[in-house]
């Protein structure tokens, strides 16, 4: 996969993420855990996008481990080729 379908992906995500209210910015160049930090009226949403595969068990538990505020969700975004809108899970 090349880092620009990645990067693609990434804004896709952030602008599904702005429609529906959020007010986003796209951290990904920091190569930290989360490619976009949404913040809504209401919560926090921090997303890590892949392309046509899901994170890696090592990297699915660090996010899980991340301590992050209670009012966020922690979400994975995971874009299939040719898709319009991604497969989310939620990570607990």
């Amino acid at each position: 996969m090349s880092k620009r379908k990645g990067t693609h992906n990434e804004h896709r995500s952030k602008q599904l993420l702005e429609a529906e209210g959020y007010a986003c910015t796209r951290a990904a160049g920091s190569l930290g855990m989360f490619d976009i930090v949404g913040i809504g009226p209401r919560n926090i949403v921090l997303v890590q996008c892949k392309t046509n595969r899901w994170p890696g068990r090592a990297e699915v538990e660090a996010i899980r481990r991340f301590q992050a505020p209670k009012n966020a969700r922690k979400l994975l975004h995971r874009w299939n080729d040719r898709a319009s809108v991604p497969d989310v899970r939620r990570v607990e």
